[in-house]
């Protein structure tokens, strides 16, 4: 009888495996972390895709940002809640996840080609990076020389795009700044 010839490229069980099941040797509960780790990567999805939304479509109105707002946080607050008090489906927290990042980075890659931010290149460096990188963590690989595996490489990419992007909000805010007082002294005169 014939082996079945596995798929060396993408592992099928990262959208049904729900991960290690055990204590660690350093005293952490891994299903406490586990869960706090993935219940933080929704909240911030969820806030940076509220983020994306409300900057690329210029919504300035309060009532509107609530509208935006409200579908987006019962979605993260409702998957947060299932995921923790439920059953975590690892691969369902996947789809979420790489669902929300990818939808924030073609709002925010909209954004970068119609502004005139003095900055807008850090901002598309950080868009097509993060889609590089979320591959990392939906593409796994195994350890390269018994060092290094998309995990860890995912984990360093962040560290690095998340300098950059708040090299980026940091510009931005001095840039809108720049922009409300310039229009202030020119309502004054």
């Amino acid at each position: 009888m014939k082996a079945k010839k596995t798929n060396k490229k993408f592992d099928f069980k990262v959208f049904t495996d729900t991960g290690p099941k055990k204590k660690s040797d350093y005293g952490w509960d891994v299903d406490i972390t586990k869960m706090l780790d993935y219940s933080s990567a929704v909240a911030v999805l969820g806030f940076s895709l509220i983020l994306s939304i409300l900057r690329t479509f210029d919504v300035r109105v309060e009532t509107a940002r609530v509208m935006v707002s409200a579908p987006v946080l019962a979605l993260v607050t409702t998957h947060v809640l299932c995921i923790n008090f439920y059953k975590l489906y690892y691969g369902w927290n996947m789809i979420v996840c790489v669902a929300m990042g990818v939808a924030q980075l073609f709002l925010w890659a909209r954004w970068a080609a119609v502004s005139r931010h003095p900055s807008n290149w850090k901002l598309w460096v950080v868009v097509i990076a993060s889609g590089l990188a979320m591959l990392l963590e939906i593409y796994d690989f195994p350890p390269y020389g018994g060092y290094f595996d998309a995990h860890s490489i995912w984990h360093l990419a962040t560290v690095l795009l998340t300098i950059l992007w708040w090299s980026f909000i940091r510009d931005d805010v001095e840039f809108r700044t720049s922009s409300l007082l310039k229009k202030s002294k020119t309502k004054a005169k």
